[in-house]
């Protein structure tokens, strides 16, 4: 409503006098009408004293009729120019002795009086009336002879009209207050323009510091102290002001400031240019933070060895070499005394210039402030530190300190991605061709190998032999004393066999516990000759576990030759394979050479097999069969497990049969949809409303359209998925482990249920059932079958009840093959029993 201070406190002055005018004009009015009523009052009753006096003094004569109506006339006559009115009225009693006379009609006031006996005074409209009743005495009684002492003879009313009095008194008041006001008036105007010149210059100097503040450092010199507005309360106003100001040089910050943070969120962007000259994007981000606060030079610390740093600095100028030499003594100082980072053996120090045509010398270093800030990665194993070199004042200031930890903070993410992605980029070319963990060439590279050494033997035309090496009985090592020290085991391993092949030859790390070997320009003596080699290495190869037991390993080795022995490169790996497996058969820790009938055999074998897949595929000779197991509660039969044959002319065929080179063709993926499809028709024609467990290829794994294949099956069949329960054996979790997870989450995600199969064979880790929702957990058939013989057997499935129990996952024993073993599971709480004991697959449920 007030736009300025002067309108408003002038307009609070006018209104105070206003206000002050009405309340005086009406309090006087007040006083002066209460005063003229009391004299009014106290008036009439002299008039009606004088009155009673007078008529006293002739009733105590006696009067006659003519008397008393002289005296009423000249009593009217006395006040007829004034303005009272006095009647008398006559009581009933002095009437009945002496006669009626003409008198005004009495009202209700004058009866009252004559009941009472008591005076009443009112006042109406500005009309005072009197009424003063006339009592009997003792000289009374002489002449009124029907009267009591005490008695109304008569009445007395004085009526005053004072309107005319009161109305003259108003506009006296009026005339006084019109003459008195504009005194008031100047008055307050000119103590208005006082105190508004008086706020008004001292709200100007308040003003003009305001205006003053352009940057922060004008902001912390902001006070209110030398101005006083001339009140307490609005210099308390200015106090509260300078408390304020105080508190927001605390975390105010300059525009250029922000601007800055806000650009270095721009620098965190990492682009492909960015990582190909990252050097030149931190020389930019320094010329860039030179805008806002001086600032000599940026550091980077990064390890990029086991005890190699790589340095780079990037001086904003040139700097002079004692400079350079003081800020490595730092840096050398700050790399020995980090814990994580260790002692600095050779660096590699590289100093970057950003503007060549700026020096700086070594006279700042008294007043230089180093700052810093230390960064680890565990993927990859990355850590450095970075730093910035300022000037101290800066670093006392919190808001710049603020900003320099923002810039720490930016450059460590920065320079830490980059190197990150240059290690990643490193890690991923060699593991695209190594074993993470023995660090030989992977079976991707082996494969290329084998094609590359192929052509160019047919292309030169020698010989040279493929080794197939196999552990044996490693499973039971890696039951026996865990994962970690099977893993130990297998890099002593390939570090024996690195040691005994020739330097030409090519070891590769095909997979779990096989190994291969190229032997370029060989022949079928000299691979026989490296193998025996190796064979009495790993004779005398021992390693010590915790406890200090030695454990010793043999191995397998198939061998063959090309071209002695195949004429093409999947005909030799398919040789040399088997040969590892019949080395195991003719008692292991042995070498086998294919004979003729080996080759002839395995051929056929492979051909026969291949052409039965086909068939099998193309008239839908998958047959499902089911195998049950029984609830151990009650020995109810409500589950089934899935399992697939191939019939052909009445021959079945089971899965070890052929599930190898159904994979090795990628035809596995084709047939698990066939063998589920044709038992989603048996379940739907009998009606089957328990769960079915399906077995899954770890194949299946990597094609994206495998569930969806399921679902469309699931739908045509109207089969309900929480009755389906995938599994998936443990040993194929540690093979497949991103794939499992994946694959698993997307299972639970569309209502499957899921289960760990042939749980504590391969590598014995809980791991998997912490990390997987996990609905069933089915024991291995090997810790089954002589549960009631081996002690550590019986121990280790009781481990596996009671953790499942714990985690809410029903157990499964496999391999039940008798009643003392359904015994011994019932008294151990496993849920579920499975194994021929129970009941064989067959083609029909129970």
């Amino acid at each position: 409503m007030f736009r300025t201070l002067k309108n408003f406190i002038f307009s609070i002055n006018v209104a105070l006098v206003t206000i002050l005018f009405i309340i005086i004009f009406i309090f006087a009015t007040y006083l002066h009408t209460t005063f003229t009523q009391k004299e009014a009052v106290k008036q009439a009753n002299i008039i009606s004293n004088q009155v009673f006096s007078s008529m006293y003094q002739v009733m105590k004569r006696g009067w006659s009729r003519s008397e008393l109506n002289d005296f009423t006339f000249s009593l009217k006559q006395n006040f007829t120019d004034t303005n009272y009115d006095i009647n008398i009225y006559r009581g009933d009693g002095v009437n009945q002795l002496f006669g009626f006379i003409n008198e005004s009609a009495k009202d209700k006031y004058i009866s009252q009086a004559f009941i009472d006996g008591e005076q009443i005074t009112l006042y109406e409209n500005g009309i005072l009336r009197n009424i003063k009743p006339i009592t009997a005495n003792n000289e009374c009684l002489k002449c009124h002879t029907n009267a009591n002492i005490g008695d109304t003879l008569g009445v007395i009313d004085i009526t005053q009209d004072m309107s005319e009095e009161l109305f003259k008194m108003v506009i006296d008041y009026i005339l006084f207050f019109l003459i008195i006001v504009p005194l008031f008036v100047l008055i307050s105007y000119f103590s208005a323009k006082y105190t508004i010149k008086r706020i008004s210059k001292s709200l100007g100097r308040f003003n003009s510091k305001v205006i003053a503040i352009n940057t922060m450092k004008d902001f912390k010199s902001f006070n209110t102290k030398e101005i006083d507005l001339g009140f307490d309360e609005l210099n308390m106003i200015l106090h509260n002001v300078d408390t304020l100001a105080a508190k927001l040089k605390n975390i105010a910050v300059d525009k250029e400031l922000l601007e800055f943070e806000v650009q270095l969120l721009d620098k965190f962007i990492i682009t492909s240019d960015i990582i190909k000259d990252w050097k030149l994007h931190i020389s930019e981000l320094l010329v860039d933070i030179n805008k806002v606060m001086e600032t000599y030079s940026l550091m980077t610390i990064f390890r990029i060895g086991d005890d190699r740093f790589e340095v780079d600095i990037f001086w904003y100028g040139i700097p002079d070499k004692r400079l350079m030499q003081s800020i490595e003594d730092y840096i050398f100082h700050s790399i020995n005394t980090n814990i994580y980072l260790g002692e600095i053996i050779d660096p590699i120090i590289k100093h970057n210039i950003t503007d060549h045509n700026r020096c700086i010398t070594y006279n700042i270093v008294k007043t230089l402030e180093h700052q810093t800030k230390t960064l680890f990665l565990d993927t990859p194993k990355i850590g450095g530190i970075v730093g910035i070199s300022v000037q101290s004042d800066i670093v006392t200031d919190p808001i710049k300190n603020i900003v320099i930890d923002s810039i720490l903070t930016t450059l460590a993410n920065l320079v830490g991605s980059i190197k990150a992605i240059n290690k990643y980029t490193h890690d991923l070319e060699y593991y695209a061709a190594h074993d993470p963990l023995t660090d030989l060439f992977n079976q991707r590279v082996f494969h290329d190998m084998l094609t590359y050494e192929f052509k160019r033997a047919q292309r030169h035309q020698y010989a040279f032999g493929l080794m197939f090496i196999d552990c044996d009985n490693f499973k039971l090592v890696n039951d026996r004393y865990g994962h970690a020290f099977g893993d130990s085991f297998l890099q002593s391993l390939a570090s024996l066999l690195q040691k005994e092949k020739r330097d030409e030859d090519i070891l590769a790390r095909y997979g779990g516990d096989e190994f291969t070997i190229l032997l370029p320009e060989c022949d079928l003596n000299g691979a026989v000759t490296s193998a025996n080699r190796i064979i009495k290495a790993i004779e005398n190869l021992e390693i010590s576990t915790t406890d200090n037991t030695v454990v010793k390993i043999t191995v397998s080795i198939g061998i063959a030759i090309y071209p002695d022995h195949a004429s093409s490169q999947k005909e030799l790996f398919m040789i040399a394979d088997n040969m590892m497996y019949k080395a195991k058969e003719f008692g292991k820790n042995t070498i086998k050479i294919p004979t003729e009938n080996d080759i002839l055999s395995i051929i056929k074998e492979q051909k026969e097999k291949s052409s039965m897949l086909l068939e099998a595929i193309s008239n839908n000779n998958i047959v499902p069969f089911f195998q049950p197991i029984q609830d151990s509660s009650d020995n109810s039969i409500n589950i089934y497990e899935l399992l697939m044959r191939i019939e052909i002319d009445g021959h079945l065929s089971v899965a070890a049969d052929f599930i190898e080179i159904a994979e090795g063709m990628s035809l596995i993926h084709r047939m698990d949809l066939m063998v589920i499809e044709n038992a989603f028709i048996k379940l739907s024609k009998n009606q089957y409303n328990g769960l079915l467990f399906i077995n899954l290829s770890p194949k299946s794994l990597v094609i994206d359209s495998y569930i969806k294949n399921i679902e469309e099956l699931i739908i045509k069949y109207k089969i309900n998925k929480e009755k389906i329960v995938f599994e998936i054996t443990e040993r194929e979790t540690v093979k497949n482990f991103s794939l499992l997870e994946k694959f698993v989450l997307n299972l639970k995600f569309e209502g499957f249920k899921f289960a760990i199969d042939d749980f504590g064979s391969g590598f014995s880790s809980f791991h998997y059932i912490k990390r997987f929702p996990i609905d069933y957990l089915k024991i291995d058939g090997d810790f089954i079958v002589n549960i009631n013989k081996d002690k550590k057997d019986k121990a280790f499935v009781q481990s596996i009840v009671t953790l499942a129990k714990e985690l809410n996952i029903k157990t499964i024993a496999e391999f039940v093959e008798d009643e003392d073993i359904v015994t011994t599971l019932k008294e151990l709480g496993v849920d579920y029993l499975q194994g021929y004991h129970i009941g064989k697959p067959s083609r029909d449920f129970i």
